[in-house]
């Protein structure tokens, strides 16, 4: 039987964040500090259920403004850059990049766990703490999340997540397409 399928976006006003960066270009090229009011769209697809409903989306409206919250009046570090070194020093955070030394005050930065802070990085930090909140994904029988980053009006960056098919789903699907 063929699983009905939907689409519910959330593009709501305070799913937003105010924030500072710089985003790294190469090991010796990396953009001046400066900052963006961010906002982030979520479209989740998944199952109708038998009540006409795909999932309860004030849920994820929750965890998404949670963490736009989180990120705001932060000057974002990549943590996973390959170009820079982070050293803390009392109440500094000294960014090592090329032959400069940049001091923060530790209580003014939030250090990421991403190689950059570009809207397309924020994009998959974003899916990958929505996936850790939502330890009942598969309750709501989620297929696919995309989560766009914009750094402003007409400028963004996505990712997306889609749930994996188990082997029989796998296996099916294998045979259609070999039949066709």
């Amino acid at each position: 039987m063929t699983k009905r399928l939907a689409t519910i976006e959330l593009d709501k006003e305070d799913m937003k964040f105010a924030a500072g960066h710089y985003t790294i270009f190469s090991s010796t090229h990396r953009e001046k500090l400066h900052g963006h009011n961010f906002r982030v769209f979520a479209a989740i697809t998944a199952e109708v259920n038998e009540n006409g409903m795909t999932l309860d989306y004030d849920i994820y409206k929750s965890i998404l403004r949670k963490l736009c919250k989180d990120l705001s009046e932060w000057f974002l570090i990549p943590g996973n850059s390959p170009h820079q070194r982070l050293e803390e020093d009392g109440d500094y955070l000294y960014v090592h990049f090329n032959d400069e030394k940049i001091p923060f005050l530790l209580k003014d930065v939030k250090i990421l766990p991403v190689a950059n802070i570009t809207v397309e990085e924020l994009s998959t930090w974003f899916i990958q703490q929505l996936n850790q909140e939502l330890a009942n994904i598969s309750k709501h029988t989620v297929h696919r999340m995309l989560i766009k980053v914009y750094s402003g009006p007409g400028q963004c960056g996505s990712a997306e997540w889609i749930q994996e098919r188990d082997e029989k789903q796998k296996s099916a699907t294998h045979a259609i397409e070999a039949a066709s």
